[in-house]
């Protein structure tokens, strides 16, 4: 029979085409989680990726602006920094400039940091002009009290001593910033460009005070000089000399810087100059022919009387043309301020301690001057 042929009933359905339509849908089913489950690891893979790559951009994004924050990635350092830098701060700069400087030097991250750390440090308004050694990746904090520092700063120290002239000037000058003497002494012959004033005639003689002065690297021969000027005509401002009288008072001084070898012969050398002006005396000053021969020896009889060195003060009556070295302030206090007495003359008997004798006659002046003698053949002079 027909239905003992097919296995079953006529119209069953078949089991084994059921088994297959199963493990089809098992099979979809099971590629669908997988697909899901391969998506979900790709989106926290991505997620990951692009979280370590923002970390990374904070973390780093000094070094890859070149330590500065202008893309705003880093507000402030934590300090206390590393390496070094050079920033210069210009006279009058404001503290956002300064913040300018800094950041672009790569010392601190960021103008704003700067600004708030300036605004927070009541000593910050006296931060010097000049060029500082600095870290690089400061704390804004530590930034404003480094530069509040004396000794962040990058200087030469140049000491000119009382009783220089010009020559001894600059050369000193050049020992200790190597700028060029040629440079110096082109500043020199450009009066307005140091500064002297009208009143010393063109010479700058006298004009550059002793004094300790810093320079910073770079600074042109013509801003050195200006500021020896500069501190010659305060100087005589704070004695309060008439400004027609300062050429004559610093010839005075000058002239007492070179004589006096003791703080307390200074005012008495001083009245010893008056004097003799007011009697219409010649001066009879070594020092100054000395200056007229560019010597720094004792001149001779001849020297001394040679009318030719305009410098000569045994041949001519009243002060020298112009000053014969660089007064200080000891000097210039010691011609406003002369002491009393009638004396004329004075010699230094003992070059060694410098003691100094003062004399109202010739004859006392001659036994004082074979004092000197005595001294010089004892000492083998």
């Amino acid at each position: 029979m027909t239905s003992d042929l097919f296995g079953g009933e006529p119209g069953a359905p078949d089991p084994r085409r059921s088994s297959r339509s199963r493990d089809r849908a098992k099979e979809q089913r099971e590629r669908k989680r997988r697909r899901r489950r391969s998506v979900g690891v790709l989106v926290v893979a991505l997620v990951m990726v692009l979280g370590a790559g923002y970390v990374v951009v904070e973390l780093m994004g000094g070094f890859f602006n070149g330590g500065s924050a202008t893309a705003g990635n880093v507000d402030d350092y934590p300090g206390p920094g590393h390496g070094s830098a050079t920033v210069v701060i210009k006279p009058g700069a404001t503290g956002s400039q300064m913040a300018a400087s800094l950041v672009d030097a790569g010392v601190v991250a960021s103008t704003k940091a700067f600004n708030q750390a300036f605004a927070d440090n009541p000593g910050s308004s006296k931060i010097q002009p000049g060029t500082y050694n600095m870290l690089l990746e400061m704390k804004s904090s530590d930034a404003v009290t480094a530069l509040l520092e004396p000794a962040s700063r990058v200087s030469f120290k140049v000491t000119i001593a009382e009783g220089l002239n010009k020559d001894q000037t600059v050369a000193k000058i050049n020992e200790k910033t190597l700028i060029p003497v040629a440079d110096l002494q082109a500043a020199i012959a450009d009066p307005a460009s140091i500064g002297l004033p009208a009143e010393a005639g063109g010479n700058v003689e006298g004009w550059l005070f002793p004094a300790t002065y810093d320079v910073e690297p770079g600074s042109s021969a013509a801003s050195v000089l200006s500021q020896m000027t500069a501190q010659t005509i305060k100087q005589l401002q704070a004695e309060g000399v008439p400004q027609d009288q300062w050429e004559t008072v610093l010839i005075k001084a000058s002239i007492v810087e070179r004589e006096a070898k003791l703080p307390e012969d200074r005012p008495k050398v001083a009245r010893g100059i008056e004097n003799r002006l007011a009697r219409q005396m010649p001066l009879g000053i070594d020092s100054t022919t000395a200056y007229g021969l560019g010597v720094t020896r004792a001149p001779t009889a001849a020297e001394n009387h040679d009318a030719s060195n305009p410098y000569s003060t045994y041949v001519r009556v009243g002060l020298p043309p112009g000053p014969i070295a660089s007064p200080g302030t000891a000097s210039i206090d010691a011609v406003m301020n002369p002491a009393d007495g009638t004396w004329l003359f004075w010699v230094t008997v003992n070059p060694v301690t410098g003691e100094t004798l003062f004399a109202d006659t010739q004859d006392e002046q001659d036994a004082n001057i074979q004092k000197l003698r005595d001294w010089n053949a004892a000492n083998g002079k």
